[in-house]
């Protein structure tokens, strides 16, 4: 049976050394000790921090790559990417990390990583995509669910599509819970 692929959303920004980069790297650390593979867009910031925490634990790092992004921010893979795939567009590149995973895990980032969110969430609302494990990490997402989610809007059903989590062990705690309950996919 093939490991459960996990897709790691999150900022470009944050350096080494930071503590939103600790965090990324203890969310790859614990996945890949828990035997996910870890799909990430690839390049620096948290995504190369889940990729190094996952590497450095002996995990298998899925860096998702594109042409475009390249075009206006010149840089390589990160080093701790073992399988890259490539696209040219950023569309398809984002339909490949929402739609090739098992579950996902969303952490503080910006206009990518919040349209990572947002199709996500739209496709499993409509069936596009099954339903699977979708962790917002930290109080950004909370405050952004705060504001954005109103009553009217959008349906309770289609919160619980959602999981907050506030630390790197409870997203992982809860991805682990999800898939001992449900055998898998």
């Amino acid at each position: 049976m093939a490991q459960e692929v996990i897709s790691v959303f999150g900022s470009s920004s944050p350096p080494p050394g930071s503590e939103t980069y600790e965090e990324a790297r203890q969310v790859g650390r614990l996945l890949a000790e828990a035997g996910f593979v870890v799909a990430t867009g690839g390049y620096s910031g948290t995504m190369a921090a889940v990729s190094q925490g996952a590497a450095e634990a002996g995990g298998h790092v899925i860096g998702v790559t594109c042409g475009r992004i390249e075009t206006f921010r010149p840089l390589p893979p990160n080093e701790w990417v073992i399988e890259e795939v490539r696209y040219e567009s950023q569309r398809d590149r984002l339909l490949h990390l929402v739609m090739n995973n098992d579950g996902m895990v969303a952490l503080p980032g910006g206009i990518g990583t919040l349209s990572e969110v947002a199709l996500a969430w739209s496709l499993m609302q409509t069936g596009e995509l099954s339903p699977r494990p979708l962790v917002l990490l930290g109080p950004t997402w909370r405050e952004t669910l705060r504001v954005y989610a109103q009553a009217e809007y959008i349906r309770p059903r289609d919160m619980d599509l959602l999981y907050l989590a506030t630390s790197a062990e409870t997203a992982t705690a809860y991805i682990k819970q999800h898939f001992a309950s449900h055998g898998g996919r």
